[in-house]
């Protein structure tokens, strides 16, 4: 990895976009939500091999994010006051563990076991890797944001096809296998918490508490309300397909498991793409105007999606996965905004309500699934994104920037 180093006459600067750090960052956080995807897209072998109702398996979901969503906000309070350039490591190391208790265990409770353990390591992860992402971004903070989460994104888009071509095959205990991918990580983020740690160093004091609070409360509330009501739209409806897509397209359609999980990847993959161009086009235009698209622009498909054959069905989830993922980096970054200063706090929050979400998601759609058909659960979920009508609220706090970047 390129850093900026230190001369002896003169000390380290770093400015501008450390590309190199953001690449980094990027592709660990591919490792660390592809290793997260693994478990959901092992569902139909965990399934069948220990007995388990739709209840159950949503209950597995619940577990790893709940404890990621829990602590994430926890880690966040915490780091923003002591930052610990190497706390990224040692978070990997959980997942490390998470995947060997999974690939051995025995029981419903080893899975549920093994499941907190990576969501432990995902609440170190996510909000510490944003604040560094934050302070290599050199400003571009929806790129750098994107760029961050078209990481995770393409990680989660290869879990499927992993599940399919290795876990399927060769059963649970492959899944020891994926270990190495988080030792790997480990590594690569110990050399990124080192250069976060002389980038520190550099800036001194006045550097590191140069974001002060610049919005009103009543400002702040309002818009960290409705980005808390945009996220439950999109990742309520956004786990209905990372838990339960697999077996909506087996039971409808009679599809096999593996046919089913390529299909996983075709929604997870046009979501990676979608989350990297949200970043960079709010950055020019502004945020609100992404959020206000990738809400709302996903309704008429998500509607049309319950009616359709097998092959519709495919190519709906395309803009689906497209649409609604381009709102992921507007939205940290704008809350981001809202309370500068508290970049680990607000990363903490935002990914741990996405995660908390998704479990709570997860659990009380398998409940529905349970007592109804997993069909009834595509035609709940398509309602959603009405929510993203609750982009009118948002307080525009970005006029000042667009203008500045005109007039640039």
């Amino acid at each position: 990895m390129s850093v900026t180093t230190a001369s002896p006459s003169r000390p380290a600067v770093f400015t501008g976009t450390t590309f190199s750090v953001l690449v980094a960052l990027s592709f660990c956080h591919m490792l660390n939500d592809m290793q997260q995807s693994l478990l959901s897209a092992i569902y139909p072998i965990l399934k069948d091999s220990y007995n388990l109702d739709f209840s159950q398996v949503g209950m597995i979901t619940l577990t790893f994010q709940i404890t990621a969503s829990l602590l994430q906000p926890l880690v966040g309070i915490y780091t923003d006051r002591h930052p610990k350039p190497y706390s990224l490591s040692i978070g990997m190391s959980f997942t490390l563990v998470g995947l060997l208790v999974l690939s051995r265990a025995g029981s419903y409770l080893g899975l549920l076991i093994g499941s907190a353990l990576v969501g432990t390591g995902s609440s170190v992860f996510h909000p510490e890797a944003s604040r560094i992402t934050r302070a290599a971004s050199g400003g571009r903070y929806g790129l750098a944001q994107s760029l961050f989460q078209l990481g995770g994104n393409t990680g989660t888009a290869l879990g499927p096809l992993l599940a399919a071509f290795v876990v399927l095959p060769r059963g649970q205990p492959s899944l020891a296998w994926f270990s190495l991918a988080a030792l790997t990580a480990i590594i690569v983020l110990a050399r990124v918490g080192s250069w976060y740690k002389r980038r520190r160093t550099a800036a001194g004091p006045r550097g590191r508490g140069a974001e002060l609070p610049t919005h009103s409360r009543r400002v702040v509330v309002i818009g960290i309300t409705v980005l808390a009501t945009l996220m439950f739209s999109k990742t309520f409806y956004s786990a209905s397909f990372s838990t339960f897509y697999i077996f909506y397209l087996i039971q409808r359609f009679g599809v096999s498991v593996q046919d089913a999980q390529i299909y996983l990847f075709i929604f997870l993959g046009a979501s990676a793409l979608g989350t990297m161009v949200g970043g960079p086009v709010g950055d020019r235009f502004g945020r609100r105007y992404v959020i206000w698209f990738s809400i709302l622009g996903t309704l008429p498909f998500a509607v049309a999606l319950p009616y359709v054959g097998l092959y519709w069905t495919a190519v709906l989830t395309i803009p689906i996965g497209l649409i609604i993922s381009s709102a992921n980096s507007a939205i940290l970054v704008y809350a981001q905004d809202l309370v500068p200063g508290r970049v680990g706090m607000v990363s903490g929050i935002f990914f741990g309500f996405s995660f908390g979400l998704g479990g709570l998601g997860a659990a009380a759609l398998g409940e529905l699934a349970d007592f109804t058909s997993i069909n009834l659960v595509y035609d709940v979920c398509a309602w959603l994104p009405l929510l993203g009508l609750l982009t009118w609220f948002l307080p525009d706090i970005e006029r000042a920037r667009l203008a500045a970047r005109r007039s640039g």
